[in-house]
């Protein structure tokens, strides 16, 4: 009679408990639901760290044309493709560079 009793206790022993595996994924949705929006809240903040970079390549750029030519571009233009490729006009979020009085800007 007392091994009968002990298999069924071993029985019950293995594994988890349906209320257990729910409150482990209950708490894994939550870290996933906190964790997603910062990690795409940083993307948009490395895209426009990484295109404020890129305006001042292209201010040098600027500087460099105006030493050799006498003058500032009147357009962005005018620097591909002997100081800028044609991607680098753009940035990689899709925010133009355009020049205006001798200074590079993003043009949203």
């Amino acid at each position: 009679m007392k091994n009968i009793f002990r298999k069924k206790l071993k029985n019950k022993d293995e594994g988890f408990t349906l209320i257990e595996m729910l409150l482990v994924l209950l708490v894994i949705s939550v870290l996933i639901i906190l964790i997603i929006p910062n990690i795409a809240a940083q993307s948009a903040n490395v895209q426009n760290t990484g295109c404020e970079a890129q305006v001042r390549m292209v201010q040098s750029q600027i500087e460099a044309y105006t030493l050799n030519e006498g003058s500032p571009p009147g357009a962005i233009s005018a620097l591909v493709p002997n100081y800028l490729t044609t991607e680098q006009i753009t940035c990689a979020n899709g925010d133009a560079i355009v020049v205006n009085n001798g200074k590079a800007l993003r043009s949203e």
